[in-house]
């Protein structure tokens, strides 16, 4: 399986600092799909050199179970340079790379990470440019970096995300369009576990293949809202026993081999979620 192929099964992508080492050996017990180790946001300035040596030696010692992603600092900041240095000889799954504007931002960094990134979106110039990012070689999916999107275009969402539908949905079809999973932004309200459930639903709803956190209070009720249920892996094992090729009637609707496919990724994504 491809990390594309991987990363598009992953449900939850949580945020840790590698300055915490109590939250990341926490992380190791959680039933969280992906670790993303923080070196930006949440990691003072005067800590950065700690925290690159902190995020090698984590991902050395291995989170089973677990993707792993370390998150470096922004292309426009000069602690990118070390950070490239630091992760040369890593060997996390991925990189995220914050503040991706356009394809040839990429180029650069990319050739000397040992694994392919995934491009956070932040602004409205990687939203115009986000299905050329998409689209890079180098690129295994895109984040959205809501929080950002909303200060640098002034948007003051609703209770359901009003004034962000298209930001969301343009990252979305860009990322289909490559064929790489899109990964939602993130909730910052922590004791709001019914608008975290809402949020998680309007993102998969959306196409979002996965969503990231910042707590692990977030962890079981981001996988429930992005892994399939019981009702949906029943009703596509039914489909798939039905079809027999072609377009056919099943339960009331026409069916063909596009819906038994779809069937067979629910399958698929069902297996992952149980740790299988």
């Amino acid at each position: 399986m491809t990390l594309v192929e991987k990363l598009k099964l992953v449900r939850t992508a949580m945020y840790v600092p590698a300055i915490n080492g109590r939250a990341l050996e926490k992380a190791r017990g959680l039933d969280v799909d992906m670790l993303i180790i923080d070196l930006e946001d949440s990691v003072p300035a005067d800590r950065k050199a700690e925290a690159r040596e902190a995020a090698v030696s984590e991902v050395a010692k291995g989170f089973p179970g677990k993707l792993l992603a370390i998150r470096l600092n922004g292309l426009d900041r000069p602690e990118l340079e070390p950070d490239i240095v630091a992760v040369e000889r890593s060997v996390a799954d991925c990189f995220v790379l914050p503040k991706v504007e356009s394809a040839g931002d990429l180029d650069a960094p990319t050739q000397r990470l040992p694994n392919p990134v995934l491009a956070m979106i932040e602004g409205p110039l990687g939203l115009y440019n986000c299905r050329e990012i998409a689209a890079h070689p180098s690129v295994a999916g895109l984040i959205a970096g809501v929080n950002d999107i909303c200060a640098d275009m002034g948007i003051r969402p609703g209770p359901n995300r009003e004034g962000l539908e298209l930001v969301l949905q343009t990252m979305v079809l860009a990322a289909a369009a490559a064929g790489k999973p899109a990964f939602d932004g993130v909730n910052n309200k922590l004791d709001d576990m019914s608008g975290l459930d809402a949020e998680c639903r309007q993102g998969r709803a959306y196409g979002f293949t996965g969503k990231t956190l910042i707590h692990p209070n977030q962890v079981a009720i981001a996988n429930t809202a992005f892994g399939p249920s019981e009702e949906e892996i029943a009703a596509a094992e039914a489909l798939i026993a039905a079809s027999t090729g072609g377009a056919q009637r099943h339960e009331g609707k026409m069916i063909e081999s596009m819906h038994v496919e779809q069937a067979r990724r629910t399958i698929e994504r069902s297996r992952h979620t149980a740790g299988s």
